[in-house]
């Protein structure tokens, strides 16, 4: 019987002692103040976290003298941590309980949790946290990664930092990053630049609404997911690509509609062709409140023999749907967007229809937009809505 109640014993002299000594280490808490919370952060603050990911080094956590925080012996009972506490008793010192450092949303083991979505480390107030997103998360697809011509190889740069060289000989897609410049494009480029020319091989995102840091090229997918990917690999740099949206409803603002109709001095089969890509360049595009942006990069446009136009050729056919999508957007009180004129020729030589145009969204509210068509030749009917997330 006696054995058994040695521990309870030891135990209540332990938590008596830690409330006798709790005056005392508060008189000296000023000579020993507490550490940081940033400093046993695993991440860089302001970075990108997801639940489940660890954010917290518990290698740093400072061990202080008992007798400076006697409380801390408390914690350890509280979390039946005995092993802290034979180890604190028997040295002196004592580790910093991770719940004096740590906040919202960061679990008792050093991790994210209970959020959806790529949350935010932060710093608040004396605590290390994680912030959940908003509704909306945005970033600007910015460079990342270059390639520059030199002597002994392509040098690949990052950060206006070389990472490595790759020899000509060993280009290939297992050396070289290849979503936006394709390994027979890169070679040709290699063979035609002159040595310290610079080429963009790889975007990340960056100047985000909430203000977390740049995200590299490779956390893009695993942070926002493979869709989020394929849309920024759409549209040109500079363009917002929204990261995340949680939205529960979807108005729609604004409307258009046109019909493609016949000329007799050009191909209703071009015409028809080039409006079919401009929905294909316009329609899913997202913009968010008080930014800019252009339809996607990656739609082409078949030139039409035309004596008129300055170069002797255009993309005639877009203009019925750039009706379309005019009428919409400024029904939702977006100005005249950018390469686009009033009339009926809508589409300003010059200005590439779909990369070329720039919308703004002058709303507090982000603007997506759908365009389809129906029927065909000269009865394709193109087809716009303004949504508005909210």
């Amino acid at each position: 019987m006696y054995r058994r109640l040695k521990p309870i014993i030891i135990l209540l002299i332990l938590i008596v002692l830690a409330i006798a000594m709790n005056p005392v280490g508060n008189s000296l808490e000023n000579y020993y103040p507490q550490q940081k919370a940033m400093d046993i952060a695993a991440l860089t603050i302001g970075n990108t976290v997801t639940s489940g990911m660890d954010v917290v080094d518990e290698s740093k956590l400072r061990k202080v003298p008992v007798i400076y925080h006697p409380e801390y012996i408390m914690n350890d009972l509280k979390e039946q941590q005995f092993y802290d506490l034979f180890v604190a008793l028997t040295t002196g010192a004592i580790e910093t309980p991770l719940n004096e450092l740590t906040g919202a949303h960061i679990s008792s083991h050093g991790t994210a949790q209970g959020f959806e979505g790529p949350g935010i480390l932060l710093v608040k107030g004396d605590k290390l946290v994680v912030s959940p997103p908003d509704t909306f998360v945005w970033g600007f697809k910015k460079a990342y990664t270059y390639g520059v011509k030199t002597k002994s190889g392509l040098e690949i740069w990052e950060n206006e930092k070389t990472v490595k060289t790759v020899p000509y000989s060993d280009i290939s897609n297992s050396t070289v990053p290849h979503n936006y410049v394709t390994v027979k494009t890169l070679k040709k480029w290699c063979n035609k630049a002159d040595n310290g020319a610079k080429i963009t091989l790889n975007y990340g995102l960056s100047n985000f609404n909430d203000n977390r840091n740049p995200v590299a090229p490779e956390d893009i997918e695993t942070f926002f997911g493979n869709d989020v990917l394929e849309y920024m690999e759409n549209y040109p740099s500079g363009s917002p690509v929204m990261v995340y949206a949680k939205f529960s409803t979807e108005t729609v603002v604004g409307t258009g509609a046109d019909v493609l109709g016949s000329y007799a001095n050009y191909s209703t089969t071009a015409r028809a062709y080039n409006a079919m890509q401009f929905v294909k360049g316009w329609n899913n595009t997202i913009i968010p409140p008080h930014t800019t942006s252009h339809g996607k990069e990656t739609v082409g446009f078949q030139g039409i023999s035309d004596p008129h136009a300055p170069e002797d050729s255009a993309t005639h056919g877009v203009c019925p749907a750039a009706r379309s999508l005019r009428s919409a957007v400024m029904s939702d009180g977006f100005p005249l967007p950018v390469g686009m004129s009033s009339g009926e020729y809508a589409v300003l030589y010059g200005f590439e229809p779909s990369a070329g145009i720039l919308l703004k969204n002058t709303n507090d509210y982000p603007v997506k937009i759908v365009m389809w068509t129906t029927g065909s030749g000269a009865g394709l009917h193109i087809y716009t809505k303004a949504i508005a997330l909210a």
